[in-house]
């Protein structure tokens, strides 16, 4: 009993002390309260964001697949039809085995019995229709092309679009030349040039400025040498060239070797020099190259300059620009004063 009262009486005694303390010490009890219950929503919305991702992102993955094989098929078809696509518009891709920058009648791929050319997109090389020795037997020796007569500094163009694969000078046969290698599987020479205005692996449209026609290499005159092959083999520009019109003769020509001899007569009787080979012999040649004689162009071509047209440039543009009158360009281009100039077009000023 005695025990309790004492005890008793130092609560008593101790008691507003207590109080005191414990009333201090009340707000950092709750401050710390307050913590641990923000610590434990974090934990739990943590715990449940964990929890949850994984189920997302299988549902993601599960909705995906059927959309990943569905791309995938769409993805097959628009491949298989662009590789349709590109073997109906370029059937020469396959017809080559290389690409080199050397040799021109190097057998580039197997010649195949039946081929289809396509010769729509065409752009006639020079606007010359003079046609001055046919493909075929000349001279003893086979002549692999057209001669077409163009003057020193005429532009010479690409026939169709392509990618230009040669670019030399041989001064025992073509001179200065450039050939092309075409999407439709042929591919052209122009020799004889003056100059050469395109670079080898350069890609050019139909209608591009390659060169100016000239008197290089093995040669009587100024004219276009103009070749077209297939697989490396020379065919008969006139079967599918016709100069004298400004045209082709046909959107497609239809290749085949059981049949090109006796086609290939035909059309240089239709289109050729003279109406067929026989009929354009040696002294014909010499008759015109007589028209301008190998010495004089020579020396002309030293004193020739030539410009360049740009976008927007006229006859009185560029002969203010070159100190020279429009009727001087005229006459040096052979042109009319309302002839009109296209971009890229190269004309001689003096």
């Amino acid at each position: 009993m005695l025990r309790v009262i004492r005890l008793y009486k130092i609560i008593i005694t101790f008691a507003p002390f207590l109080y005191h303390k414990v009333a201090l010490c009340m707000p950092i009890f709750n401050q710390i309260n307050m913590i641990f219950k923000t610590l434990k929503t974090i934990a739990f919305t943590a715990l449940a964001t964990l929890t949850t991702l994984p189920m997302m992102g299988q549902d993601l993955l599960a909705n995906q697949a059927p959309i990943d094989r569905k791309m995938k098929a769409v993805d097959s078809v628009a491949f298989n039809q662009l590789l349709r696509v590109e073997a109906t518009e370029l059937p020469g891709t396959d017809l080559y085995q290389d690409w080199d920058n050397r040799y021109v009648s190097r057998a580039n791929g197997l010649l195949p019995d039946e081929f289809r050319i396509d010769l729509r997109g065409f752009h006639m090389p020079t606007p010359s229709r003079v046609v001055t020795s046919n493909f075929g037997a000349r001279w003893g020796r086979q002549h692999k092309g057209l001669d077409i007569k163009v003057y020193i500094g005429d532009t010479i163009r690409a026939a169709f679009s392509g990618k230009v694969r040669i670019v030399r000078y041989e001064p025992r046969g073509y001179g200065k030349y450039v050939v092309i290698r075409h999407d439709n599987g042929l591919e052209t020479v122009y020799g004889h040039m003056s100059a050469q205005l395109v670079r080898e692996n350069q890609v050019v449209r139909a209608g591009d400025v390659i060169g100016l026609g000239g008197n290089t290499g093995r040669s009587t005159g100024s004219h276009l040498h103009f070749e077209t092959r297939l697989c490396g083999v020379a065919l008969n520009p006139a079967l599918m060239f016709d100069f004298k019109n400004q045209d082709v003769v046909d959107d497609y020509y239809v290749f085949r070797k059981s049949t090109y001899d006796r086609e290939s007569a035909q059309a240089t009787r239709l289109r050729g020099a003279g109406g067929s080979v026989a009929a354009t012999p040696e002294p014909r040649t010499h008759e015109v190259a007589a028209v301008t004689p190998a010495p004089r162009q020579k020396a002309d071509f030293g004193n020739v300059r030539f410009h360049k047209v740009k976008k927007g440039e006229t006859l009185y543009s560029i002969a203010r620009k070159r100190g020279t009158s429009v009727d001087k360009l005229c006459k040096l281009n052979r042109i009319g004063k309302s002839f009109r100039l296209t971009p890229g077009q190269v004309i001689k000023y003096n």
